[in-house]
């Protein structure tokens, strides 16, 4: 009989930064560029929305990957729920549409707030929630996962979010959106990086099993320096806060760029990966209070 931590497990607590940050960063950041004062009724619904495609998300991955058998003894990251026999795949998979639906219902105030551009956003987000892992291409089994996240945990939720705020597509958010996205990817890349050995067993085609190790590290890397460096644009906007406010936390992110570096794939990287997360909600947290209005 599973027990209710067992869920929140295979939730993964530790992913849902990703989709925590970009609601935050859009909408505090599109109240401060339009000079409205921050809708915080439709805030808690996106927060809330998103948190469940997360989940929903997450949840998919689990059964999924255990009904294509890309989860192994071999594992190293977090139990599965379902490979690990505590749940059916069916029970798992019924409880993804579930969050699908909360999510949905969650959404409907933000629409009758905007309109048509918000079920046009919402319904390609519903269905890669299940297609990042089913359907007929799954993204994260063609080394697409990373620009997935950077697409709708970065350009999507934070422009999105920034959308519902104020009622316009903003430049600034699409910044925003890269800083944001970069940081979230870090998280799948690193994840990528420690499975790497298993996937390429089970014939998991990610950009890590694919290219390797280096290849890997070169990314994380990349997607560090663009979504700081992105930042200038802000110095020339004279929003100059908004770029050096978040740098405090750049430290955090050299430390585990450096720990992938010069550590070998493995459990350890679980703890870089916690890590990841923190350093994806710090940045958003001071990117924020910098753009309170």
């Amino acid at each position: 009989m599973p027990r209710l931590t067992d869920w929140i497990q295979a939730a993964r607590p530790k992913t849902l930064g990703a989709a925590i940050a970009p609601v935050f960063v859009g909408f505090i950041l599109g109240a401060r560029l339009s000079g409205q004062e921050i809708e915080w009724l439709l805030m808690a619904f996106t927060l809330a929305s998103t948190i469940a495609l997360q989940i929903a998300t997450n949840w998919f991955n689990d059964a999924l990957d255990f009904r294509q058998g890309k989860d192994t003894a071999a594992r190293i990251g977090p139990r599965r729920i379902t490979a690990a026999g505590l749940v059916r795949s069916e029970s798992v998979m019924m409880a993804g549409y579930v969050m699908l639906g909360l999510a949905t219902a969650l959404s409907i105030p933000l629409i009758a707030a905007r309109g048509l551009p918000i079920v046009i956003i919402g319904i390609p987000s519903l269905y890669f929630c299940y297609g990042y892992t089913g359907g007929p291409a799954p993204l994260a089994y063609r080394g697409l996962g990373e620009l997935f996240v950077i697409l709708f945990f970065g350009f999507v939720a934070v422009m999105g979010s920034a959308f519902v705020q104020c009622g316009e597509w903003l430049v600034g958010a699409v910044v925003a959106g890269m800083q944001i996205g970069c940081l979230s990817t870090i998280l799948i890349a690193v994840n990528n990086l420690r499975d790497l050995e298993e996937d390429r067993s089970t014939g998991k085609r990610t950009l890590a099993a694919r290219f390797g190790v280096t290849f890997a590290r070169i990314e994380i890397t990349v997607l560090l320096a663009v979504a700081y460096g992105i930042g200038l644009y802000w110095i020339d906007t004279d929003d100059t806060l908004l770029f050096t406010m978040p740098l405090a936390v750049l430290p955090l992110g050299l430390f585990v760029l450096i720990r992938l570096w010069t550590t070998a794939p493995g459990p350890s990287y679980n703890r870089l990966l916690a890590l990841s997360g923190v350093h994806l909600l710090l940045f958003a947290g001071l990117f924020c209070m910098a753009a309170m209005p």
